[in-house]
């Protein structure tokens, strides 16, 4: 067992599945209901929590994640605590991850309450999709020590976390949760403080352009989905959106741009000025050896071999190889 002690603040679907992603990894985890409750309400919620969990290592140990007999095991991590033991519950946490509702009330009321008990190295953090790191830190003494980090559900199977310091933000701190993250398995990236993070500001503009095809008929949701799944996913599970512009080039991507902000008379196909920058500067990606990525000194070959290799892999993982006759 490692010796970090991660407390989940908010025993909802997030803080569960943190408490999982972490007893997973071998760390004791403190699970406590934020919501103060009369004392068998605050049972029913931590029976009931403590109850999904042990699920969920069932379903691990069907995906071949961990042995059946383990379960116990990782469920001897987990200590579940109500709101009224709030102080018993961040007693030796080296972590908090705050997982209250999405409302300003909720966050300022739990923040400031853990904040006021953790012990002063603690690593405070949220887990907020919507709301600002820079607005979120005024409610936790030493906010040199906040930040937001964003998993994406179910959050002990995804792999990325999103990590969103504040403006006060100690860079240590960053770097240290960056560490936790990373020995657990986890792909943490850094964004500043912006709305959306970096994939839901992607996702967003992905669902809402596939709705928009429904609405105006250009395909059928299932076909739609149909292509999302195997010619936009099983290329982006390999390369990144801004490789993936190297790769084919950002003259592919200006061009096609302008014919689309000209052909559906809408803005929102507009190419940023960095495209346009990059095709007037030379930077068009692996050809011209730079692009948003560095390929500069580079064996293009093998490295558009190993990705090529990897396509295969994904493709094989889907059925969807190419039919020998």
């Amino acid at each position: 067992m490692t010796d970090e002690v991660i407390a989940a603040l908010g025993a909802g679907r997030m803080g569960r599945g943190i408490a999982v992603a972490f007893a997973y990894a071998g760390h004791r985890v403190h699970l406590i209901d934020a919501k103060p409750r009369d004392a068998a309400d605050a049972a029913r919620v931590a029976d009931e929590a403590l109850a999904d969990i042990r699920a969920t290592f069932g379903m691990m140990a069907r995906l071949g994640l961990l042995d059946p007999s383990e379960t116990n095991t990782m469920m001897a991590r987990i200590h579940a605590f109500g709101a009224d033991a709030l102080a018993e519950g961040l007693h030796g946490a080296d972590v908090i991850l705050e997982g209250v509702p999405e409302t300003m009330a909720a966050k300022e009321d739990a923040l400031s309450r853990a904040s006021a008990l953790a012990a002063p190295g603690a690593i405070i953090a949220s887990t907020t999709s919507t709301i600002l790191s820079n607005d979120l830190q005024p409610f936790v003494t030493g906010p040199e020590r906040f930040l937001n980090a964003h998993w994406l559900n179910p959050a002990f199977l995804v792999p990325l976390v999103e990590i969103s310091p504040g403006d006060v933000t100690d860079p240590a701190v960053t770097d240290r949760l960056k560490a936790l993250l990373t020995r657990i398995g986890k792909v943490p990236v850094v964004c500043k403080a912006a709305p959306g993070y970096i994939v839901p500001r992607i996702q967003i503009l992905a669902m809402n352009e596939a709705a928009r095809m429904v609405e105006e008929g250009v395909a059928t949701p299932e076909d739609i989905d149909l292509a999302t799944r195997y010619g936009f996913g099983f290329r982006f599970a390999v390369l990144g959106l801004l490789e993936f512009i190297d790769w084919g080039g950002g003259d592919i991507l200006y061009y096609a741009s302008r014919y689309m902000t000209g052909a559906t008379g809408s803005d929102r196909f507009a190419a940023p000025q960095v495209i346009e920058d990059n095709m007037e500067q030379g930077r068009r990606g692996l050809r011209d050896g730079q692009g948003f990525l560095n390929y500069d000194g580079m064996d293009v070959a093998a490295y558009q071999q190993g990705r090529l290799d990897a396509f295969a892999a994904m493709l094989r993982h889907l059925g969807k190889l190419p039919v020998k006759g």
